[in-house]
């Protein structure tokens, strides 16, 4: 499997196993749902490049979590958001041939989406081994 479906599945999973997260969120969604009620979560796009060395056959992965909510302000995000990092950076064990070896938040951004309604996005750089 390549390192984009199996790391991002892994991702997802992850996210679904945090009950802190999972309790404050009607669902978590791998792509754009057709319809969901907010407060609710989406792993969007995960875009790789080769990160291999000449023994090592490595993938960089940018990978984007979105979280919505409705309301006239955006507080009810920011306990959303304290869960994301710490779950990503918990995640050790293998995904379908591949390691995470390094997670780092490359940016974050909270901006109003709609009259009453708020975003947060997260971007993170994933570098992955496969695991011989």
């Amino acid at each position: 499997m390549s390192a984009e479906l199996a790391i991002r599945g892994a991702v997802i999973d992850a996210l679904r196993g945090d009950a802190a997260l999972m309790d404050r969120l009607n669902g978590l969604f791998d792509g754009a749902p057709v319809r969901a009620s907010a407060p609710y979560g989406v792993v969007g796009d995960c875009l790789g490049a080769d990160w291999g060395a000449k023994d090592v056959d490595g993938r960089e992965l940018r990978l984007s979590i979105s979280l919505h909510d409705a309301g006239p302000a955006p507080g009810r995000l920011a306990p959303l958001l304290a869960r994301i990092d710490p779950v990503l950076r918990a995640m050790q064990a293998p995904a379908d041939g591949w390691r995470i070896v390094a997670t780092r938040l490359l940016r974050s951004r909270v901006a109003k989406s709609g009259a009453e309604a708020w975003q947060a996005v997260v971007d993170y750089r994933l570098r992955v081994v496969r695991d011989v």
